[in-house]
């Protein structure tokens, strides 16, 4: 690997944000690089469902949000001092409708907000529900559809319907940008696999070889697999970490084919859940954070125990971190945008529950502290370093 691609360390004294998006709304947490201290700037949108908030970190003051609001409907919002005024798209993201032999669609929400590569300022994408894919080249003020995503037959045909998926809805997220080509990009579809593009997404191709699907359904075919969060490594671009809705696994690419390295996962825990976290400088470190995959799927902490587990050795093996965190009777989950890491010489992991709390999880997740409680049930959480 060039060493140019490498992720560098913060400076001691980097300031860092946490951005909650909630279903009622979105808060800001702003603290030291000790992380001792808090205060909250918020609410933002109250009463407005916030999909994801993301700050850009090529200036480190312009956040965007994914929201959707009683009169104005889907739309994302736009900031460029840090949170302290905000203004709508001008142009937020609409399908096109362009195939004439494809049903039209309109957008409910915007799901997933990506910033776009170092060297394409002002770039950005977002996946929506129905799933679409759409790059904005203007800091997020216009929005554009990709047509070799969303006017595919044949991807349409993945995606399933609106009835399908997920509860409110089939959602295009983990939108990744190759940190070393701009043209690399790549998106999960739940449901409908993992997309893949090497030409800045003029054109696609799947990656589901060695994913597994329910019992009793075609792994051939691709509508039926469910990723549920895909994760690049910073630290070497050619590995992929997947949650999925049947396990968890590894691609280390130029290869093509998923290991399924959560089968590794203790037994009474299981490897199904929705988040997944790769460590800023270590490939072979990750992060999950399982819920209860019984049959009746109740979307809960297993055996009402929330913890998070981490690999060191690249799935190999798993180990348990839940000390601070409830040990009987809390059956919140994590949602597949809900868990973080810091890029801070000692990273720590910060999620946000179903329930409304936010935690810290400092030494890498060894030890757990609340920030926040009492939010509306907490749809993302991200963390960056603001500029000064």
């Amino acid at each position: 690997m060039n060493p140019e691609t490498l992720p560098t360390l913060p400076a001691p004294n980097t300031r860092l944000v946490i951005l909650v998006a909630t279903r009622k709304g979105a808060w800001l947490f702003h603290g030291d690089a000790r992380r001792k201290t808090w205060k909250v700037d918020g609410p933002h949108f109250l009463g407005h469902e916030i999909s994801h908030l993301q700050l850009d970190p090529r200036d480190g003051r312009t956040l965007l949000a994914a929201a959707k609001t009683g009169h104005l409907g889907p739309t994302v919002f736009r900031s460029t001092d840090l949170g302290r005024s905000w203004k709508e798209a001008r142009q937020p993201p609409a399908f096109a409708n362009a195939n004439a032999a494809l049903p039209a669609r309109s957008v409910n929400h915007t799901f997933w907000l990506t910033p776009g590569h170092a060297s394409e300022p002002g770039s950005w994408y977002a996946g929506t529900s129905p799933q679409g894919l759409f790059r904005s080249e203007d800091g997020g003020d216009s929005w554009a559809p990709l047509p070799a995503v969303n006017e595919s037959a044949q991807l349409r045909e993945w995606m399933g319907t609106q009835q399908d998926g997920t509860p409110d809805g089939p959602k295009l997220h983990s939108i990744i940008v190759d940190p070393r080509d701009p043209a690399h990009l790549l998106f999960g579809m739940s449901g409908g696999g993992v997309h893949e593009s090497r030409d800045a997404g003029r054109s696609w191709h799947t990656l589901i070889k060695g994913m597994e699907v329910v019992e009793g359904f075609d792994a051939s075919t691709v509508t039926f697999h469910d990723p549920h969060c895909l994760r690049l490594c910073p630290s070497n671009p050619d590995r992929l970490y997947q949650q999925n809705h049947c396990g968890i696994y590894r691609l280390d690419q130029p290869g093509d084919t998923w290991q399924r390295i959560g089968r590794e996962m203790p037994a009474d825990v299981g490897d199904v859940g929705f988040p997944m976290l790769v460590h800023p400088r270590d490939a072979d470190t990750a992060w999950v954070f399982p819920m209860d995959g019984n049959t009746v799927w109740p979307r809960t902490s297993p055996d009402g125990r929330p913890a998070a587990y981490v690999t060191r050795d690249a799935g190999a093996s798993w180990q348990r971190l839940d000390q601070g965190l409830p040990q009987s009777q809390a059956w919140w989950t994590v949602k597949r945008q809900a868990m973080t890491v810091d890029a801070q010489p000692i990273p720590a992991l910060y999620l946000g529950t179903s329930s409304g709390e936010l935690w810290l999880g400092l030494d890498e997740g060894a030890q757990w502290t609340h920030i926040a409680r009492h939010l509306p049930e907490i749809y993302a959480v991200e963390v960056a370093a603001p500029a000064a």
